[in-house]
């Protein structure tokens, strides 16, 4: 707690929240929270409340008209931070309900002033500021009380928390915006017809290098939890990259790409159902290993007992150290916190090489392309910049050959485009491979036949696919 206030900022015991906001709140300033009921203001009130109430700045927690005051307090110790023993010492909490009813904003701003006077707060939260609005006797007189309150509260080196049930519309039409030196949005969105996702978007804040955009974020016991919105901002000098290729894990793949994958390239690998693209980022990965090189397998495809069968079939030992699997399911995916969890494993296990299986159940964790598109460039400069590789798998539905490889944005931010395809010969069904790109490097133009054995994918001598041999 004693860390708490940083400088000129309110911290709020997250660092991946205050890291979004800059730093933090206003430390001396008023914030505003907002969002419809159910989307975790109260619980993002509390957490501040008791990461920097303390017995010599506490915090005043005043509840209005909204919720009472004893519904607030035993929601509160649902959760995880909620600290009885230092209620009445470091965390206050009052009740205004009854004021404004009998009293109107007048007693509500004198009762304010009093328990300033009385406590010396660090921060001040009124939840929910809104509920206070019908008892002004228009908008002229809210007003008043809005430059009359804001007066007092300056008087006293506080932060402030107005809560409340404000809809985007709000912002440009209510004066206590304009009041505000900071506004946090708290959003839930629908995704389909069966998902929601929370975001968080800071719309105001004054003097701060907060971070734009939407941020991601889940509700629990332990509180707020935001996931940073992964955004690339090219840096200002120049960075180095390896000069010896590295190996595919395939043999023939490598004479295909002439000698192998630039460290630090992204390569995309797309091919219809069962035509090996997990088993071809698993034999990356094990390339890697057998060189010395940690590498992350993050997939939302194969859970671990299914991984179990492929590591039989290529004799990849349990007890291998060398890769680490992080599954996830795609049910229920938010994309921030999943790239805040592969960036963190890949920091920590030091990989130099990363296979993300698959590219369409991430597709589906994204409401919208644009931000797809932006996630992808952001993550595959990240990793070129740390020399890290990255392999990514995608499914098509063409079983014969890709039509497209555009619908998912992501063909021209790769550095390598493999693609596996079926074709047939003689009334057999057959498997090919080409590669279709490589950036800043020659590779051979020509198809090659390729089978799955029992040490994994075998690739053999070029084939033509022409007339009734391709299908």
């Amino acid at each position: 707690m004693a860390d708490a206030f940083h400088g000129d900022a309110l911290r709020s015991g997250h660092e991946p929240l205050d890291a979004v906001l800059g730093g933090g709140l206003p430390a001396n300033g008023i914030s505003v929270i907002m969002g419809l009921p159910g989307t975790g203001k109260t619980i993002i009130a509390q957490q501040y409340a008791f990461h920097n109430g303390r017995p010599d700045r506490p915090v005043v927690y005043f509840s209005t008209l909204s919720e009472p005051l004893e519904k607030i307090v035993r929601f509160g110790q649902t959760l995880e931070f909620f600290d009885a023993s230092v209620i009445g010492t470091s965390v206050f909490y009052e009740d205004l309900g009854g004021t404004v009813n009998s009293d109107g904003l007048a007693g509500v701003a004198d009762q304010i002033t009093l328990v300033l006077k009385e406590r010396q707060p660090g921060l001040i939260v009124i939840d929910s500021f809104k509920a206070l609005q019908p008892f002004a006797e228009g908008e002229a007189a809210f007003r008043r009380f809005l430059y009359d309150l804001a007066g007092r509260l300056t008087a006293f080196p506080a932060a402030c928390l107005w809560v409340g049930e404000y809809e985007t519309a709000d912002i440009a039409m209510l004066p206590e915006f304009a009041v505000a030196d900071a506004i946090i949005d708290l959003a839930t969105e629908r995704l389909g017809s069966q998902r929601e996702i929370r975001f968080l978007h800071v719309r105001k804040m004054r003097g701060g290098g907060f971070l734009s955009g939407r941020h991601a974020y889940r509700l629990g016991r332990s509180g707020l939890h935001v996931f940073p919105r992964l955004a690339d901002v090219p840096p200002d000098g120049s960075y180095r990259i390896g000069d010896q290729r590295l190996p595919s894990g395939l043999p023939g793949l490598d004479e295909m790409l002439d000698g192998g994958f630039w460290p630090g390239t992204t390569t995309l690998v797309a091919g219809p159902s069962g035509a090996g693209k997990t088993l071809m980022g698993l034999h990356f990965l094990l390339a890697g290993a057998a060189h010395g090189e940690m590498g992350v397998m993050a997939t939302l495809q194969e859970n671990p007992i299914q991984l179990q069968l492929m590591r039989r079939q290529l004799g990849w030992a349990a007890d291998n150290r060398a890769i680490e699997v992080m599954y996830r399911s795609p049910v229920d995916i938010y994309l921030d916190e999943w790239v805040s969890d592969l960036l963190r494993t890949v920091d920590r296990s030091g990989a130099r090489r990363v296979m993300v299986d698959s590219l369409a159940d991430l597709r589906m964790a994204v409401p919208d392309e644009t931000r797809f598109r932006e996630f992808m460039y952001s993550l595959s400069q990240r990793f070129s910049r740390q020399g890290v590789s990255m392999l990514m798998t995608l499914e098509i539905p063409e079983l014969f050959g890709p039509q497209a490889l555009s619908d998912f944005a992501v063909s021209h931010l790769s550095d390598n485009v493999v693609v596996l395809r079926y074709y047939t010969d003689h009334g057999s069904v057959r498997r090919a491979i080409s590669v279709l790109k490589t950036r800043a490097s020659r590779h051979e133009s020509s198809t090659r036949q390729y089978r799955i054995s029992s040490d994994g994918i075998v690739i053999g001598d070029p084939v033509e696919l022409t007339g009734h041999a391709a299908r």
